[in-house]
């Protein structure tokens, strides 16, 4: 067996013909042999579910806490940055498309491998105070975080989830509550938006994000503005009510400027007055901490 079949996956169930049901997050792919589901970070083989991104992080920095962004968890510190290959949305803006669209089958066995173990030790000896499943989407690696979120509480330090939020009830209520703090990210406020630009639905995000907020734990979210597709008052202001009206108005905010990426290249980049505008539509609003971000 290839070395990054050696993980098996949790969350699935054996369907007919040797099929897979993946129940990690809503999409529920069912997933043939020798073939991955649409994160293709998790393969069928033989049957069985298995995790190839367990153990093979494809990024691995030490970040300013507020890079992720967090701007008011543990301010000035550095945490230690992992991510791997995969993601379960289908952005067609994605910011980082070359390790959400990561191929691990292109690699053969040639990823080096970081066991839970050692990414603590490597953190600590880099003097971090925190570890964040970044970069990619953390939801498709879950098995990973949790091992090596267990760990990070034992060597006290705390743990950060940079995520889209796109993840079922089940693997939720088992991840969500060994992270400290969250910076979950809203792509746009509709549903029409999630279809169209997305490939998924926006209730489970609105989901995830209220179970975290419930948790007590430190919450900030984020919002990539494209001109044109979410920028609209009328959006930003939906938005707003929604986090008035399930969360509350100290919830630190983050809208961040798009850049033309991935398939979406022919929008300009979002101007600093756009921006400023909805920090200002926010504020009036009595939001109390606003940030922008990628000016």
């Amino acid at each position: 067996m290839s070395e990054n079949l050696q993980h098996l996956a949790l969350w699935w169930e054996a369907v007919d013909g040797g099929k897979v049901e993946c129940l990690l997050c809503p999409r529920r792919c069912v997933i043939a042999d020798n073939c991955c589901g649409f994160c293709g970070v998790r393969q069928n083989h033989a049957g069985k579910l298995y995790s190839l991104a367990y153990g093979s992080p494809m990024a691995i920095n030490v970040d300013p806490i507020e890079k992720k962004p967090l701007a008011e968890f543990m301010p000035g510190t550095t945490t230690f940055s992992i991510g791997t290959f995969g993601c379960n949305l289908n952005c067609n803006f994605c910011q980082n498309w070359t390790l959400s669209r990561g191929n691990y089958a292109q690699l053969a066995n040639t990823v080096q491998t970081y066991s839970p173990e050692t990414l603590v030790e490597l953190a600590l000896k880099r003097h971090c105070k925190s570890i964040a499943f970044t970069y990619n989407e953390p939801t498709v690696f879950a098995e990973y975080v949790i091992d090596t979120a267990k760990l990070t509480h034992d060597a006290g330090l705390a743990t950060v989830l940079v995520s889209n939020g796109y993840i079922s009830d089940t693997v939720r209520g088992e991840l969500y509550p060994l992270i400290d703090a969250a910076n979950i990210d809203m792509k746009g406020f509709s549903e029409e938006f999630y279809r169209s630009m997305t490939g998924t639905e926006l209730a489970p995000i609105l989901e995830s994000i209220k179970y975290f907020y419930s948790l007590g734990h430190h919450l900030e979210l984020t919002n990539l503005v494209i001109p044109g597709k979410n920028d609209s008052e009328a959006m930003i202001n939906g938005w707003l009510n929604w986090i008035e009206e399930h969360l509350d108005k100290t919830v630190p905010l983050h809208f961040s400027a798009f850049h033309p990426d991935y398939k979406l290249n022919k929008i300009s980049r979002t101007s600093a007055e756009t921006l400023c505008r909805i920090k200002d539509q926010a504020k009036e609003r009595g939001f109390i901490s606003v940030y922008l971000g990628n000016i």
